[in-house]
């Protein structure tokens, strides 16, 4: 007799950016799942359908890519001025993993819309352009405001707002990352805006490593025989080149404070990520659309979970514009900026705008917002099934 349970539990498949994730309100988790630990984890790593050797999630709703390997567990909050809490949770495809040691900054766009559908935030004044929501984002403990698009009917899903790396128009979403550095924080782990990283088996690399919006580790595109004109194929299909990627995303990992030995990266794949930096060039997206490189201020391609991500993560657009407007980085050295208070950047699907407002106090750099526009909407609600091996809270 087979001692496997199915749990059936209400979930919203929803799409927030470039990515797509599996969306639960907290109340509606099994009892076993609605804390943190391994059973929660077991949980929603068999819905993801994670590990799956062949990379692919067929047995789970998972999409086989950094981008759709995703969850997202909502509740109201008990903050003073936040609606709701927003945990992420980055699952790995072929391990059983799930990386809760940063934000989403995508599918962040589509949590106003998710509390909204589940009633967690009321819509007291549906037509009137827009409703604010704030975020308390507990992986991180900050808080992110959105403005959710509205008509006289409610929320506003569609509209035309493009977003490169989507392949269709929708509404557009305002997201603001407020103080994503707080004054107990380093903007820069090691102190310094720049310095030369040492690699094992690598040797030597000029880098900038930051902690806004997520902790990141810049590199020139150059050091590592790259244009910056590169799509995901360029990169994913080199093996070599990954596995330099991810020695340097485990050195600067130690040096910024994150683990003790390089060993440990691969306990926390989604953190810190690796962003190669370029002067703006001239190149075909992989929509097939031109970017010009009058039209962008860099170029820049970032790995996510060991792959060139199709796009730019939210949070790593954060750690970019926010090293872009800060002179004594290496990023502000490769762009040419166009604007004092942001930064457009030449991704493999297009390009990006990101705003930031930073001043200094004291000799300090403080960043006080980080703001975006996105788009987000529901794909799907009901219920999924999750055979587990019985247990209990």
């Amino acid at each position: 007799m087979s001692n496997m349970q199915i749990h059936t539990v209400k979930a919203t498949y929803m799409r927030g950016g470039t990515s797509k994730g599996l969306f639960f309100n907290l109340s509606d988790l099994p009892d076993f799942a609605q804390t943190p630990g391994p059973l929660r984890d077991q949980f929603l790593l068999r819905a993801i359908g994670s590990p799956d050797p062949y990379g692919k999630h067929i047995d789970g709703l998972g999409g086989g890519s950094s981008s759709t390997s995703k969850v997202v567990i909502v509740s109201k909050s008990d903050r003073p001025d936040h609606h709701v809490d927003y945990l992420f949770g980055q699952v790995s495809i072929d391990q059983a993993k799930i990386d809760w040691s940063g934000n989403c900054g995508n599918l962040t766009a589509a949590v106003g819309v998710f509390a909204i559908d589940q009633g967690l935030v009321p819509l007291e004044h549906p037509g009137k352009g827009g409703c604010d929501i704030n975020i308390w984002q507990l992986n991180i403990a900050k808080t992110i405001k959105t403005r959710i698009p509205t008509d006289a009917d409610g929320v506003l899903e569609t509209g035309q707002f493009w977003l490169d790396g989507v392949a269709f128009p929708a509404a557009e979403t305002r997201v603001e990352f407020c103080q994503p550095v707080d004054a107990e924080e380093r903007l820069f782990p090691t102190g310094s805006a720049r310095e030369i990283l040492l690699v094992d088996d690598l040797g030597s690399f000029d880098v900038t490593m930051i902690n806004a919006g997520i902790p990141t580790v810049f590199i020139r595109s150059a050091a590592l025989n790259c244009t910056g004109a590169e799509l995901q194929g360029d990169i994913n299909n080199d093996a070599t080149q990954l596995q330099k990627l991810e020695k340097i995303r485990a050195a600067a990992a130690v040096k910024m404070g994150l683990i003790d030995h390089p060993a440990d990266a691969i306990n926390t794949p989604h953190t810190p990520k690796v962003a190669m930096v370029a002067p703006a060039i001239s190149y075909t997206s992989s929509a097939g659309a031109q970017v010009s490189a009058e039209s962008i201020d860099l170029s820049v391609r970032a790995v996510s979970m060991g792959q060139l991500h199709h796009a730019m993560m939210g949070t790593a657009a954060v750690a970019i514009a926010v090293a872009a407007l800060i002179p004594s980085t290496l990023v502000a050295e490769v762009a040419d900026l166009k604007q004092s208070d942001s930064v457009c950047f030449g991704h493999p699907s297009g390009q990006l705008t990101v705003g930031a407002q930073i001043s200094q106090r004291n000799d300090q750099y403080i960043v006080d917002s980080v703001s975006m526009s996105r788009s987000a909407r529901r794909l799907m609600r009901g219920e999924i099934f999750v055979p587990l091996a019985a247990m209990s809270s």
